[in-house]
């Protein structure tokens, strides 16, 4: 066992909680002490939602261990029943509560309560958060939607628009709501009408009729994976695993959601988002190359690694992932695009790891921002474990169209930053850009004046500009040099060139060649 600071995951009865607080009518009785109840910060803190989880705690005390603490599970059990009448209930215990081993599940059964009862057996000294927001939405999916699997499965009636399921947002997902907004909108924009989010958002009784749908989507393979391969195996539904983060992927799902759903072929140019003409603009070729590293999930990792490599060209030097369920997809996209793969969940591996590859952009959690700071190095959250200030009050999916141009601006702003602060030191004794110069767009000889003085008083006079120096007459650009100038902003490409034209009279070079122009810049960069 390992004692940690920061964990990337919370135990398995976290998970749980996520999916339960996501479901409108199903309540999650959970056997845990007094000091477990703190999952609820969560949410309410983190998510800034506006009620607490349906979760009801037996919160028993050490002086409890020595009586009948099956029968205090029972009693919150009924009377939770009692006060919220849910049309379901997930029953299980905590890390602590898993020690005592009360069998929550046949306790709950044993009431005799006229719902569904979902008992969670979720080992948490094996297993982590998503595994058990997994396994508690697959155990919720047979339970509810196993009825109906024996019944013969219609065929579609072909009058009517195809249906689908989106699978595996919970709360506290990062950005999950505005995903399924967005991926719902694309889904309508092609024909495909949503019959059923889950869990998020469901009742007790859209779990039930999840095999009603012609295929469904797994937007979150960690958490709908186990249940999607469930419902194909038993209602003959086909899945969907592309996973639409960023504008190849985007593309890819539009043309999977046609040949399963069986629809007309779409021109793909009109989902096109911004971010791909950004991406080669004029502005973000100063990006091409930028060495960057990503951890995650494996979900967001994979997908962030694809879109930094293919769409914006970006050189990926690390890739790695605390989803050690899905290690193998991982490694395999690692090896894709020529890196070892990171598969972990100490926050000082992969701190070590940045240190060693020292990349120029981090795509990580939260804890990579922390990391990532303390280095000096621009940083993008792009997965949980997440805090407050990525749970934004505006519209920010990762997926789709919208969410394309997102991850744009998200990952690109903080390396345009960086290139704003070289400017600044760059051009930091310039006589136009100095820090006491007066903004260029005003008359430079405009006076301070005092509103107390007379007419006749004194004018200050400002400091004469100092002259641009001369430059050599005998220095000679190359073709490409000059072309690799002109993508240098125009209010400073002047300073530009008498720089390193000054640095090359200096050096003794007599033809500036792009190696020129570049060392030059960090030259002056110093």
């Amino acid at each position: 066992m390992q004692l940690a600071l920061w964990t990337y995951e919370g135990p398995p009865h976290v998970g749980a909680m996520r999916v339960a607080t996501a479901l409108t009518d199903v309540h999650y009785v959970l056997h845990a002490p007094q000091g477990d109840t703190y999952a609820d910060l969560l949410f309410t803190m983190i998510e800034r939602r506006h009620h607490r989880p349906p979760v009801t705690y037996t919160t028993f005390q050490a002086r409890d261990l020595g009586g009948d603490t099956a029968e205090l599970f029972k009693t919150a059990a009924r009377e939770a029943f009692e006060r919220f009448a849910p049309k379901a209930m997930l029953v299980g215990a905590s890390c602590t509560g898993e020690l005592i081993q009360d069998d929550p599940g046949g306790l709950a059964r044993a009431l005799s309560l006229p719902i569904p009862i979902v008992a969670l057996e979720l080992p948490s000294y094996q297993r982590k958060e998503n595994w058990g927001a997994s396994e508690t939405f697959y155990q919720l999916v047979r339970t509810l939607a196993g009825p109906q699997a024996s019944a013969e499965r219609a065929p579609r009636d072909k009058s009517r628009r195809p249906r689908c399921n989106l699978l595996g947002p919970t709360a506290l997902g990062f950005r999950h709501r505005d995903d399924v907004k967005e991926v719902s909108g694309l889904l309508n924009q092609l024909g495909v009408d949503v019959a059923v989010v889950a869990p998020l958002d469901a009742s007790a009784a859209d779990i039930a009729r999840l095999g009603e749908a012609d295929f469904n989507v797994v937007l979150y393979p960690e958490i709908a994976l186990t249940a999607a391969q469930w419902l194909q195996r038993n209602f003959g539904q086909p899945m969907l695993q592309t996973v639409p983060i960023g504008a190849g992927a985007t593309r890819d799902f539009i043309a999977e959601v046609v040949k399963v759903a069986g629809i007309e072929a779409v021109d793909p140019a009109q989902f096109e988002p911004r971010a791909t003409w950004y991406a080669k603009s004029v502005d973000s070729t100063y990006l091409t190359g930028k060495r960057v590293y990503i951890f995650g999930d494996a979900t967001h990792a994979i997908a962030a690694a694809r879109v930094a490599v293919e769409e914006l060209g970006f050189t990926l030097v690390g890739l790695g992932t605390y989803s050690r369920e899905f290690a193998r997809e991982t490694r395999a996209a690692a090896t894709k695009y020529g890196v070892d793969a990171l598969i972990s969940d100490d926050y000082l591996a992969v701190e070590a790891q940045i240190e060693a590859v020292q990349p120029e952009l981090v795509l990580g959690t939260q804890m990579e921002r922390h990391v990532a700071k303390r280095h000096g190095i621009p940083c993008a959250v792009i997965s949980a474990p997440v805090h407050v200030q990525d749970f934004p009050a505006r519209y920010a999916p990762q997926m789709g169209v919208e969410g394309a141009n997102v991850l744009f601006d998200t990952w690109v702003h903080p390396l345009m930053m960086g290139l704003e602060e070289h400017l600044l030191t760059m051009f930091r004794d310039d006589f136009e850009f100095h820090d006491q110069a007066r903004p260029s767009h005003l008359p430079a000889h405009r006076p301070a004046v005092n509103p107390g003085a007379s007419r006749g008083a004194e004018v200050i006079q400002l400091p004469q500009r100092e002259t641009a120096p001369e430059i050599a007459a005998d220095v000679a650009w190359t073709v490409d040099a000059e072309s690799e100038l002109k993508k240098i902003p125009f209010f400073v490409r002047g300073k530009a060139r008498r720089n390193t034209e000054r640095f090359a009279r200096d050096s003794g070079v007599a033809t500036i060649t792009i190696e020129t122009l570049y060392e030059a810049k960090a030259h002056f960069g110093r």
